[in-house]
């Protein structure tokens, strides 16, 4: 475990620093630019390359030395950090800058999740997966909770310049414990001889696989709807807080925080709950209720107490669902097949994240902002969302509430077809 508890914390400590820097990015974006599209372009830019690249990414993780990879990796990632500083600093800094480093960086993230993953297995005894699986959970959350509170609290009295220093301090820690500190062992590469297949011959195993299961195919498909209506919440939240007059950074901070406070007490829930008698069942309910909760408390509160509560109300039953979708994909799939199957999942079930994203920046911009801005104060929409700027975001957040309700309904009429048996 002595080489796990180098690793581990150094990595997570380095999560939290590029965390900071995206979410203090996010700020300064909007505050440049106010418009709440091109601040989605900003997750548009990170979550492409992982879509379209995490059905290979898999493969050639294995192929590949897990240590070099992760030092390749994270030296990309720093170097697309010192850009950002050095722009910002000689006063040359414009969104499109971020776009195109946001790509760099969510490419080298796309390769180094899947090692990262394995150098953890390879590096943990058998008999420590489940303690080790519960730290990486904790680190996770803890890094949720923690970087919106201190990207916020450092951008407001550092700016922007603090926060990447802070990240480059957190990179330089990961990178010399893995560097010097840590040996990773090789990979036991004896399988079914997938290794030995070509990338396109392991894509199309999976995507077989996914064909002749069902059940499988339908609960991503599904997932793929729920990821549209999630990320673009996750588009709209930032510009809903910081145009509300009752919004700023440090509150939006708090607001996202909130997010993981309810993740990490949904997971510590999943480990009280009983076996369901139908997973299924328990999967497109409980995003019936996050979706179908949060928007429309959103939509007409208008205070940062009612914002954190919605947070709290959508975001708890998550890890449910996680956990239910994850017992149901390891029983199902064969051990051999769940990295080729993993890869197309990836794809299919997250494709939708970018074209989520887009959409709640341009209905907040082109569509619902013009709208709610050409009605007169005495309208019903206005009574009912207020006027300002903020209006055009909280019509968004409701439509995206019914959105999210019909995708629920919709597929769970065809998976109260398919039955779990497990």
């Amino acid at each position: 475990m002595n080489t796990f508890l180098i690793l581990w914390p150094t990595q997570a400590l380095s999560q939290l620093g590029s965390a900071m820097t995206n979410f203090a990015l996010t700020l300064w974006i909007f505050e440049e630019t106010g418009s709440a599209l091109q601040t989605a372009f900003l997750s548009i830019c990170s979550y492409a390359p992982y879509v379209l690249m995490s059905i290979f990414a898999g493969t050639l993780s294995d192929r590949w030395d897990k240590k070099k990879t992760m030092l390749v990796c994270d030296m990309c990632a720093a170097g697309c950090s010192l850009v950002v500083l050095f722009l910002l600093k000689t006063g040359l800094l414009e969104p499109v800058h971020l776009y195109i480093l946001n790509i760099v960086s969510g490419l080298m993230n796309t390769v180094q999740q899947p090692a990262s993953d394995v150098a953890m297995t390879l590096i943990t005894p058998k008999e420590q997966y489940q303690r080790t699986s519960g730290l990486r959970s904790f680190s996770n959350s803890l890094v949720t909770i923690l970087h919106p509170v201190f990207a916020t609290t450092l951008f407001s009295f550092t700016g922007m310049e603090g926060v990447i220093l802070v990240d480059l301090f957190t990179f330089a820690v990961a990178f010399i414990s893995l560097l010097f500190f840590i040996q990773i062992p090789s990979a036991d590469m004896q399988d079914d001889g997938s290794l030995k297949e070509s990338i396109w011959a392991n894509m199309k195993d999976g995507l077989l696989y996914l064909k002749e299961n069902r059940l499988i195919l339908v609960l991503i498909l599904f997932l793929a709807g729920v990821n549209f209506a999630a990320s673009a919440f996750d588009a709209v939240l930032p510009p809903f807080v910081l145009s509300s007059p009752n919004g700023s950074e440090r509150v939006l901070g708090v607001v996202t925080a909130c997010a993981g406070i309810a993740t990490m007490s949904g997971s510590l829930l999943v480990t009280m709950l009983p076996a369901p008698k139908d997973r299924v069942r328990v999967i497109y309910l409980t995003m019936l209720f996050s979706l179908g909760s949060e928007n429309f408390i959103l939509a007409f509160f208008k205070t940062p107490g009612w914002w954190c509560l919605a947070q709290v109300i959508g975001w708890l039953p998550v890890p449910i669902m996680n956990a239910n979708l994850d017992v149901i994909l390891r029983s199902t799939i064969p051990p051999k097949m769940q990295g080729r199957v993993y890869s197309c999942r990836n794809t299919l079930q997250f494709f939708t994240i970018p074209i989520g994203t887009f959409a709640g920046g341009f209905m907040v911009d082109k569509i619902c902002g013009p709208f709610m801005s050409s009605l007169n104060n005495s309208s019903f929409l206005v009574k009912m969302f207020g006027g300002g700027k903020s209006s055009g975001t909280a019509l968004t957040m409701f439509i995206l509430g019914v959105t999210g309700i019909l995708i629920c309904l919709g597929f769970g009429r065809i998976l109260k077809k398919y039955k779990f048996e497990g």
